[in-house]
């Protein structure tokens, strides 16, 4: 398992320790991990959430009156830094 994806499992842990049900989405770049965030989640399982994320690249909330919060993290794969990186035009 790389880095990325052992990040990404921990912060999906900690984020179900919290209460909340992480969806975890593998890109070809990154790593997603989001989660609806209920209204009654306390300022102490607030914080949990906050202290999970903070160890991903990115993350964010989007909250609209339709589809209620979704937490969101990002976590990017690590790119080799020699030879073939980005195909045939991105060649070092």
């Amino acid at each position: 398992m790389s880095a990325s994806e052992v990040t990404a499992a921990a912060i999906a842990a900690r984020l179900s320790a919290a209460g909340l049900r992480p969806r975890v989405e593998e890109h070809t770049r990154f790593t997603t991990v989001e989660a609806e965030v209920p209204d009654t989640l306390s300022a102490d399982s607030w914080q949990e959430v906050l202290d999970a994320v903070a160890d991903a690249d990115r993350f964010g909330l989007v909250a609209t009156s339709l589809n209620g919060r979704t937490l969101w993290a990002v976590v990017r794969k690590t790119v080799p830094t020699t030879g073939d990186v980005g195909g045939p035009g991105y060649q070092r």
